[in-house]
């Protein structure tokens, strides 16, 4: 048998947090579409170069003429975004991170061939 306080619980809803747009949106159940992604791209020097990676399966690296496509088809799907890791050999690799910020750097003309051929 229940109890008369558990029977008449609560006796006066409060409705504070579904007043505002804002607030029901916050509180409302998770909704998660392909503009809400980033798609991670392994990118890779040379040309129609496409490389497995053995940890990930599924997964490749690709050199930028493919990223291009990789990019478009993403688009297409309605993912927004990219984002590059790039494959540098350790010819690049230096202490200070030289490639990191060097204008002919792997990520830097990734970037500029999406922009250039994938403005969106």
């Amino acid at each position: 048998m229940s109890t008369p306080t558990a029977r008449h619980f609560p006796a006066t809803r409060m409705r504070r947090m579904r007043r505002d747009d804002f607030s029901r949106r916050l509180m409302q159940e998770n909704s998660l579409t392909p503009s809400d992604l980033i798609l991670p791209v392994f990118v890779l020097e040379g040309d129609n170069q496409r490389e497995a990676v053995a940890s990930m399966p599924g997964v490749e690296r690709l050199s930028i003429d493919l990223l291009i496509e990789q990019a478009r088809e993403a688009y297409a799907l309605g993912i927004p975004a990219l984002a590059l890791f790039p494959v540098v050999g350790p010819e690049h690799k230096s202490e200070l991170a030289e490639e990191a910020y060097s204008a002919s750097g792997l990520v830097q003309r990734s970037v500029r061939a999406l922009k250039r051929r994938c403005p969106n």
